[in-house]
Parts: C-alpha cells; sequence; structure tokens
C-alpha cells in the first residue's frame, strides 16, 4: 500500500488530534501489509519470529502507554511522566531512547531557549501502529468486560 501525503493530511488527524504539529510529508513512502491468505503462509517459525519482532520493538509494559501519551499531546518528558502511572524517569528515559532508536519517536532539542526545551513526537512510521493500537485497546475493554461478569 503506497500511502500520500492527501491520505496522511485527512486521516491522521482522526487518530492522532495533535498531528497537526507534525511536518508536512511532501513525499510518499511505502507500508506494507500482508494479506491474511499470505501469513497463512508462513511457516510456525515465520511467524514466531514475527511476533518475536513485534514484540521487541513495541513490547513491554510502557511502549504502547508511552506512544498512546504522545498521541494524545503529551510531550515534554515531564509531562509524559505525570501521565503514565507508575512509569519513572529512568524507565522513561530507557522507552523514548528505544522508541526513537526504532523510528517511531522524535526526539527535538529546542536550544535557542534557555533553560533548553525537548519535546517528542510520533513520526509518520508510528502510524503504522494505529490499527494494532486500536485493535489492543477494544480486545482490552471487551477482555476487562468478560472478566467482571464472570465475576
Amino acid at each position: 500500500m503506497i500511502i500520500s501525503p492527501e491520505f496522511l493530511s485527512k486521516d491522521i488527524y482522526l487518530w492522532l488530534p495533535w498531528a497537526t504539529s507534525l511536518p508536512k510529508v511532501t513525499g510518499y513512502f511505502e507500508v506494507i501489509y500482508m494479506e491474511q491468505s499470505e501469513l497463512s503462509k508462513l511457516s510456525c517459525a515465520e511467524k514466531l519470529q514475527a511476533v518475536g519482532d513485534s514484540l521487541y520493538a513495541i513490547g513491554g509494559k510502557w511502549k504502547l502507554s508511552v506512544i498512546i501519551a504522545l498521541s494524545q499531546g503529551h510531550k515534554r518528558f515531564n509531562d509524559l511522566r505525570r501521565t503514565i502511572p507508575g512509569l519513572s524517569g529512568k524507565v522513561l528515559a530507557k522507552e523514548l531512547k528505544e522508541l526513537e532508536l526504532n523510528g517511531f519517536v522524535k526526539r527535538k532539542v529546542h536550544s535557542e531557549q534557555m533553560p533548553v526545551l525537548v519535546e517528542y513526537e510520533l513520526t509518520a512510521y508510528s502510524q503504522t501502529l494505529k490499527e494494532v493500537v486500536y485493535a489492543l485497546i477494544g480486545w482490552g475493554v471487551n477482555h476487562r468486560e468478560k472478566i467482571r461478569q464472570e465475576r
């Protein structure tokens, strides 16, 4: 699937209300999705590898929480730390660094100000997680309700 700037300018803002602060995308970039029929052809080892790669990039207790908080407009380190209950500064720094290395987050340093201002923002590549995040949110809501009803 080829994503055009026109698509981003319409759809991206529905998921990420703060995305108007993203730099305008001037070129095209490709997002590769495998159809379910193609996925079913993968061997068990290939499926396990793919899941392992996914969990490496976004797994753990805090990565998706940081991504969601960033998508809701929280950009500064201490704002993120206060927004996500139980997340220490040391762990947040580690998670932001890993998200940056995997291309999901960009660190912006405004050195012209004193004190220096550091902000974090999601990259265009992070939009490839949109369906995954929505699926996890939906599943989590349904699972919580199922457990609550069974008690």
